[in-house]
This record gives C-alpha cells, structure tokens and sequence, in this order.
C-alpha cells in the first residue's frame, strides 16, 4: 500500500508554483513520499488595490494558512517576505531553505542601469520601500526620476516596458531566477544603494505544529545561516512596528574570512533603512556582532538595531501605519 501523497499548499502564480516544485521534489527525495501540488488563490492575488490598502503582507498567506489550519493541505510554501512577523500559535516555521540572491534588479528598456536612466525616466514598482530608497538615490547621484505605483505579477510588470509606458520596473532578484528570466536583468541593484526588504530571496515552509513526523521531515531542508539572518531582519521589521505601508529594508549577511582551508564566517552584519517615500529622508544603519547561534540572540539582534534607529528618528518617518 503506497502511502498517501503529502499536499503541498501553493499559490497560483508562476513564481510559486515554480517555487513550491522545487520544494515538492527535495520533499520527495527526502521522505519518499508523492507530493501533490494544491493551489489556492490569495486575496491578495485577485485584489487589485495596493497592498498597503489591503492589509499589507498578510493578504498572500491567509488563504494558504486557513488551508494548513483545516487539514487541507499538508504543508504551505511562502514567500518569506509576505509572511506577517507574529508567528501563528498553531502552525510552525518548519524550513527556511538557503537564501536565493536578496537583491532588487531592474528591468529597463534599452539595456540601462540605474545611473543611466534619462531624466524624468519613470520606475514602476509597488514597494513603498523600493520608492523611498530609489528617490533618495536619485537625490544623491543628481538624478531626476518619477516613482509610479505598479501591482501584478513579473510578466505584468516588465510587460509596462516591452510596451513602452515605462522606463524601468524594480523587481526582486530571487523571483527571476526562480523562473529562469534573470537574462532580462539590466541592473543588479547594489545593497548600498536598496536594501532588500526582510527576508527577501528566502522561501518559508509553513506546517501545523502538531504534525511532528512532517516537521522532523521538513527541518532537513532548512539552512541555518539563512535563518538567522532573515530572523534578525524580521526582528528589526517587527521592532519598528512596521506594517507594509512603511518603507523599512533589511539585510543581514555573513562575514567570513580565509582561514587557508576555506571560507570561514565570522560575524554578521545586519543593516536596516526607514525613510520618507520621497527619499528626502533615510535613517539608516547597521550593527555587526557574532553570528546568533539560537533564535533569542536572532531577535535581540533585530531588537538593538531597531532601538538605535528609532532614537535616530526612525519613529517619524514611518507615517501612519496600515491598520
């Protein structure tokens, strides 16, 4: 008697389906298992409104969460970056695979870069925190840009330049090279230049709590670094009380050193940015310490950083906060 195919929760988009059959196939392999995909469309799918409007990250895994909830599907794959902070009571992070590259990358007609970009040239993205962090660039490198607020998904998106409305589309380099498309890429956006949002380029593999053969299953795909790099992130995010609406990004990366018999890492460095949509204002800093070797030293990580930044004015920056 085979045993009964595991169902893996997806989104519908290209992106997380192509996302969720990479993790449906290292599933397989490890438990030997048949993993079937099921796919559940997210408010935030069918909504056209902005996100910030709509209830901010939440809205792409509520759906996916209330199917784990009533035993549904077995396990979900989230994007990290659209999971909310808080943890749910009942279900459990049960992977967090290594990290794909967390950088922004433009997509531009011509073949331009960002510091090639004509004048006036206008950048459609809908990231509150893309836009404040592309308008303080341009402040600072003499540009002049016009921000505009884009929704869809990465064909929607780079279709506003194959047609000519755009100039530019900022998009998530992770997204990308998950479907195959980085040779569209005219730019890779410096992390001195945009920082990520937190978790960005990391996957989340969410499962009931109480399904603990599954759990045990699933911890073999999770990569610690990435863990303790996009829990210090999501710490500074959930610190700053940050809802989508504010413009917040976060990195943090390893340091290592040659020790002769290969790389060694040696600490992390976390940064954060909060700033103005306009970009006139950016409060931005970082912290570099050890590499956290539990959750608890993870999140006081995120906690320092945003207390400092907080105290340098992060806190006025924010605007009103999406309820």
């Amino acid at each position: 008697m085979t045993e009964r195919a595991l169902r893996l929760g997806t989104r519908r988009s290209k992106l997380a389906l192509a996302q969720s059959g990479h993790v449906a196939d290292a599933v397989r392999q490890l438990s030997g298992r048949p993993v079937e995909l099921v796919e559940i469309t997210t408010y935030g799918d069918v909504s056209r409104e902005h996100l910030a409007q709509i209830g901010g990250t939440g809205v792409f895994v509520a759906a996916l969460r209330d199917a784990l909830l009533a035993g549904e599907v077995d396990f979900a794959v989230h994007s990290l970056k659209d999971l909310p902070t808080a943890q749910h009571p009942d279900l459990v992070l049960a992977a967090i695979p290594q990290r794909e590259d967390p950088r922004d990358v433009l997509v531009a007609r011509d073949g331009l870069t960002l510091d090639r970009l004509p004048k006036g040239a206008r950048i459609g993205t809908g990231s509150p925190r893309r836009t404040a962090q592309l308008n303080a660039y341009a402040r600072s490198h003499g540009l002049t840009i016009e921000t505009v607020p884009i929704r869809g998904n990465i064909d929607t998106r780079v279709g506003y330049v194959h047609k000519g409305e755009l100039d530019a589309v900022v998009l998530a380099a992770a997204g990308l090279n998950r479907i195959g498309r980085t040779d569209e890429v005219t730019d890779f956006l410096s992390v001195d230049a945009v920082l990520p949002a937190p978790g960005q380029g990391a996957l989340a593999i969410e499962c009931a709590a109480s399904a603990t053969d599954l759990v045990a299953v699933l911890a073999e795909l999770d990569d610690p670094y990435t863990r303790a790099a996009v829990t210090a992130e999501r710490s500074l995010l959930a610190a700053l009380e940050a809802g989508c609406s504010a413009p917040v990004g976060a990195l943090a990366d390893l340091l290592a050193e040659d020790s002769g018999r290969g790389q060694t890492v040696t600490e992390m460095r976390l940064r954060g940015v909060v700033g103005t949509t306009d970009g006139s204002t950016l409060v931005q800093l970082s912290t570099t310490g050890p590499v956290p070797t539990s959750y608890d030293e993870a999140m006081a990580l995120g906690r320092e950083l945003a207390d400092e930044m907080l105290a340098k004015g992060a806190a006025g920056l924010m605007g009103e906060r999406a309820l």
